[in-house]
Order: structure tokens, then C-alpha cells, then sequence
């Protein structure tokens, strides 16, 4: 590609408003030039109907609409990397029946004159939710205590824990010695974290004690995968996740955790894309575990619903609840069709790693739930290692407490370690 799937074009919002092209947007992801979260990137992703297949829509991509076509076949034992495109204007994930694509709107009406036996969606701009920043010196590891964690015989070992986040400081002291893994599906930016928010997540899911021997971490023995697919300002393309889903999958890791969404709507559905993605990833083994988001104001009586992609039925969406074991104030709520909470764990005040020199920082968000899930799981793995994923699923319900709200709120209760 002369630029990484780059888009010329717009997409059309609802109230017909234009909003960036993807060109727009990646200079925003790098120079943070816009105060308001466009919606979509301004290209496509296509998702064709279970059993169908590219042949078809191959020939329409090249013969009707001129595309030059890159596939995930020509990366063979690396990870799938846009920088590493050249002239396509269409990736097609192969294994997934997945493309995205760069077209413009009489484009994208030839495509849909064509067939039924896909869906077309707008590619979205993904985002760290706005997490709640805490006091800054407050060393408060409830999380630990509340989910058990401290009382668990199982420290995750050997298991291989992905966090797909803003990256992770590979300096970080703390984890001297431990087994990382890291790649970043970020153009012309490393796997190093300038944000935190990973750091802080990855300290959650994977880390163990802090320079003073306290303990904020749950899989503390576990293999860490941290995959850059947000930026440093901490906004990124909905492919860039996929490739970050892509790449933890192939190497086995058996829990993914992703503390990042899109906003969702009222009676909006979830995307086919991650759904796919998602099923895929439990039939070679893996879990995957997102942020339900931030978007409610409870004390407003303010509720929103689950974000994408923790939306969508095969992935596991986990809210937030405070030291008193009520729901955090800023946690979504099952409202949408289909689109539930799963599970809940500590998400207020949490303290683990963050880039130095800070070392360490006290934040909230749903953010912060899902990497105790996420660590959860993981000595669940290591429990049982020859379960599948929807044993270690049900045993997670099953041990999880149960807490006196809603289940549109909490759903299964408080994640508890085996």
C-alpha cells in the first residue's frame, strides 16, 4: 500500500453529518487534535455470513471496484501489521471471513447491490474509556483481598494472559525477570507505554507486589502478552484490535483482556466483526474479557449501555463495583437486547503499575475490573488446564459472589479466585 489502508473518503453519521476520514483520524490518534470522539474511522469492515466464502466478493473487489487486495495469508509466522501493507485497498482476513476496506460511498453501494451474504459496518475509532483518576498516594489493593486472590493456591502460572491495551513499560521494575511478549499494532509507535493505562492494567491482570511487598496483582506467575493497539494518546482503529486478538490467539494465550470500547447506543447492536473474532477465539481455546465502559452517572440516574466490544455474546463484559460492594457510579448497564454484563470485580481506587517514574497510580474504571477477571481466569486455567473455555466460563459464574443488585448491573456477582 502506498499508505496503510489509508481512507480518502467520509462515512455518513445518522444525522448526516460528516465526520473524519481515516487520514483525519490518524492524525488525531498522534497529535490528539481533536477535543470530540469521532465515531468511525472512514473505512469498512465487511463480515460475510457463516459458511460463505471470499470468491465472490473477490472478483467484485477486483473486477467492479478496482481493489488492490492484501491478505493475512502473506503474514505466515507474524503478526498482522497495517505498516506492513503496500498498494491494497482491501485486507481480507481469510480465516475470519472478514475484510476491511478502504471505498468510498458509491463503492460501498455497488458492494451491497451485490450480494445478501454479507454485512457492512463502519469501522470504529476505539478508545481507553475516560477512567476516574483517584488520590495519587493511596496504596489501597482491595481488589486483591475482595476477589480472594490472597487466600488462592494458584498464581496463574505458565498461562498465557494477552492485555491489548496502550502498550506496557518494559522497564517497569517490577516485572524484571518475568516472561513478556509485546508487539504493537500501532503504526510508527513501539510497544513502550506513554499513556499508562496498560501498564496499570497489565499490573492488575499479571503483576505481584510493589517496591514495599504489597501485593496488586493477580496472575502473578503468568506469561504476559501486551499488545499495543491503542496509541499513546489512547484512541486507535477497531483493526487494530482484531490484529491484536489475531496475534494473542495464534500464540496461545488462553485469556485476553481488553480494557478499551466504542460507545454503543440505545437499541444499537453489537459488530459482527469482534463477534466473529470472538467466536473464533473460544474454539482454539481462548477467552476473551472487556470493559463494559464508564459512560453511566448513576447518582444523575444516568445509565448507558454496555460498550463495544464487551457487547457482544462470546465476549465476557465486566463491570465495576467500589469498596462497599455497590456498582461503581460510572458503570454500564445492560440495557440493549442481548448485550449483558457477565461478571463484576473491583473497579474503584485501584492501585497497580504505572510507567516510570511514577511506578504506581490509584485509578477507577470498568478499566480496572476487567484485568481482575482477566487474572481470574487465568488461575482458572491453570486449575484445570484441559478444560474448555465455556467450563472455565461457567466455573467462573459459579464461584463468583453473589451481591444484593441487579443482575443487568453485575450480572453473575463478584469475581472470586479459585
Amino acid at each position: 500500500m502506498k499508505k496503510p489502508i489509508l481512507g480518502k473518503q467520509t462515512f455518513l453519521k445518522e444525522n448526516n453529518e460528516r465526520i473524519s476520514s481515516y487520514e483525519k483520524f490518524v492524525k488525531e490518534v498522534y497529535e490528539n487534535t481533536n477535543d470530540q470522539k469521532p465515531l468511525y474511522t472512514g473505512r469498512y469492515l465487511v463480515t460475510l455470513d457463516e459458511g460463505k466464502s471470499f470468491s465472490k466478493i473477490r472478483k467484485t473487489f477486483k473486477n467492479k471496484l478496482g481493489f488492490k487486495m492484501a491478505s493475512t495469508n502473506d503474514f505466515k509466522d507474524e503478526a498482522i501489521n497495517e505498516s506492513k501493507l503496500k498498494n491494497a485497498d482491501a485486507l481480507i482476513y481469510e480465516h475470519l471471513g472478514i475484510a476491511l476496506i478502504d471505498g468510498d460511498e458509491d463503492q460501498i453501494q455497488i458492494l451491497e447491490s451485490e450480494s445478501n451474504d454479507f454485512i457492512i459496518e463502519p469501522e470504529k475509532i476505539v478508545y481507553v474509556p475516560d477512567d476516574i483518576p483517584s488520590i495519587m498516594n493511596i496504596s489501597s489493593t482491595w481488589g486483591i483481598s475482595a476477589t480472594e486472590t490472597m487466600n488462592s493456591s494458584y498464581t496463574g502460572k505458565d498461562i498465557k494472559v494477552a492485555v491489548l491495551d496502550t502498550g506496557f513499560d518494559l522497564q517497569h521494575p517490577d516485572f524484571i525477570g518475568r516472561n513478556i511478549n509485546s508487539n504493537s499494532f500501532v503504526n510508527n509507535q513501539t510497544v513502550q507505554d506513554r499513556h499508562g493505562h496498560g501498564t496499570h492494567c497489565i499490573g492488575t491482570a499479571c503483576g505481584d507486589s510493589d517496591m514495599h511487598g504489597q501485593r496488586y496483582g493477580v496472575a502473578k506467575d503468568s506469561i504476559i502478552y501486551a499488545g499495543k493497539v491503542l496509541s499513546n494518546q489512547g484512541s486507535g482503529a477497531q483493526s487494530w484490535i482484531l490484529n491484536g486478538i489475531n496475534w494473542a490467539v495464534n500464540n496461545g494465550c488462553k485469556v485476553v483482556s481488553m480494557s478499551l470500547g466504542s460507545n454503543v447506543f440505545p437499541g444499537q447492536g453489537y459488530d459482527q466483526a469482534y463477534e466473529r473474532i470472538a467466536k473464533h477465539a473460544l474454539s482454539k481455546g481462548s477467552i476473551l474479557v472487556a470493559a463494559a465502559g464508564n459512560d453511566s452517572r448513576r447518582s444523575r440516574n444516568i445509565f448507558n449501555p454496555v460498550n463495544s466490544p464487551a457487547n457482544c455474546p462470546s465476549i465476557l463484559s465486566v463491570a465495576a463495583i467500589d469498596m462497599n460492594f455497590n456498582v461503581a457510579d460510572f458503570s454500564n448497564r445492560s440495557i440493549n437486547p442481548n448485550q449483558q454484563i457477565d461478571i463484576a470485580s473491583a473497579g474503584v481506587m485501584v492501585y497497580s503499575s504505572w510507567p516510570v517514574p511514577m511506578r504506581y497510580r490509584t485509578i477507577s474504571g470498568t478499566s480496572m475490573a476487567t484485568p481482575h477477571v482477566a487474572g481470574i481466569l487465568a488461575l482458572l486455567w491453570e486449575k484445570t488446564p484441559n478444560a474448555t473455555p465455556y467450563q472455565i466460563i461457567n466455573e467462573l459464574r459459579i464461584l463468583a459472589k453473589r451481591l444484593p443488585l441487579l443482575n443487568i448491573d453485575v450480572g453473575s456477582g463478584l469475581s472470586i479466585a479459585p
